[in-house]
């Protein structure tokens, strides 16, 4: 009977997307095993990144002399706060691993092949083109010990970003896929203005799901957020950071007091002011952080070409006299949007753009 790989990879994926975003510097590992042609057992990276998801998913006493693993992402070689996931493939004498992509991370990259063939354990890495995309942020962890930067903004059919009648651009469905894309992000990172504006909680709420949570963070250069909002009330069990440049120290007391955290830069006028926050908040744990800020905001990410990636909802209505934008929606145009996810939105579209 041909083994139909692609399948089980699927499944593989779906596992470890449940724990995109919520593992920390650790990639988001998915791994499925099967014997006989049916699923026995599946796991993925417990949230914080411990345990693996080949521990998760070989869990008991059981030894799997007929069985086959297959890994979203090679297995660990190394010792670290845990033993090599290889170590525990050998354990349960499992017949076949099969893996989608090679860890970049230098004390496992290619190692896995050997040591579990010198052992007489089968193992193949297979292609497979549809999450071509999936470890890109591990991946710029991993090469650039630097964040994997998105975005995210909702427009009008007509290329407006405001709304002057109505806090939403699109409807309520595309509204609970943001929550869910919020959920695959350690961070969001908005700004003052955005958020006195809309008085924004920026947090994930979906059942099932931790609602202090993602991490934010607020660029506030000159301490202009305010003091009476919906999120200072509710920070207390979220880590909310306040990015400054402000040495008033009477108001860094009272933010801190509001449990705000405070992280100072001299100013984010340059790709290398960027680039030292983002080496900040790398240093802090975050791999993966989503910007939901303003059109002009998010202008001056296209321009100094600092994302990664863009999440684009779009309307199906057009506002026409409703709508505004405080900045041009030129560069929004320039992106070229094709590829189109497949989710019903009930007439609104989401695209993703991979930027670099």
């Amino acid at each position: 009977m041909k083994i139909n790989h692609n399948h089980f990879l699927d499944l593989a994926f779906n596992q470890a997307e449940i724990n995109l975003g919520k593992t920390k510097l650790n990639p988001s590992v998915g791994s499925i095993l099967v014997e006989n042609g049916s699923v026995i057992s599946s796991g993925v990276t417990s949230i914080n990144g411990r345990p693996h998801s080949e521990t998760n998913t070989l869990n008991n006493n059981v030894k799997y002399k007929k069985a086959s693993l297959y890994i979203t992402l090679e297995p660990c070689t190394h010792h670290g706060l845990t033993p090599p996931c290889t170590d525990l493939i050998q354990k349960k004498n499992i017949k076949n691993v099969y893996y989608c992509f090679n860890d970049p991370d230098k004390r496992t990259y290619k190692k896995a092949k050997k040591i579990l063939k010198k052992n007489k354990i089968q193992i193949k890495q297979l292609s497979y083109r549809k999450y071509k995309n999936f470890y890109k942020s591990y991946f710029i962890n991993k090469k650039n010990n630097l964040p994997f930067i998105s975005a995210k903004i909702a427009i009008s059919k007509d290329f407006y970003t405001i709304n002057k009648f109505s806090k939403w651009i699109t409807n309520y469905h595309s509204r609970k896929i943001v929550h869910l894309i919020r959920s695959q992000y350690d961070c969001i990172i908005s700004t003052s203005k955005s958020i006195n504006k809309d008085n924004s909680l920026l947090n994930c709420r979906l059942n099932g799901m931790n609602r202090s949570k993602p991490d934010l963070f607020i660029i506030d250069l000159n301490f202009k957020l305010k003091k009476k909002l919906i999120l200072t009330k509710l920070n207390k069990n979220r880590k909310t950071y306040i990015i400054t440049s402000s040495t008033d120290i009477k108001k860094e007391l009272l933010y801190k007091k509001l449990h705000f955290k405070i992280i100072r830069v001299k100013s984010l006028n340059t790709n290398t002011d960027f680039e030292i926050l983002f080496k900040k908040l790398f240093k802090l744990g975050y791999g993966r952080i989503l910007f939901e800020t303003g059109l002009t905001f998010l202008n001056t990410l296209i321009k100094k070409k600092i994302l990664n990636k863009i999440h684009f909802f779009q309307s199906n209505k057009k506002l026409c006299q409703k709508g505004l934008n405080n900045d041009t929606p030129i560069y929004l145009k320039r992106l070229s949007l094709k590829k189109r996810i497949n989710v019903n939105l009930f007439g609104d579209k989401l695209y993703e753009k991979e930027i670099k």
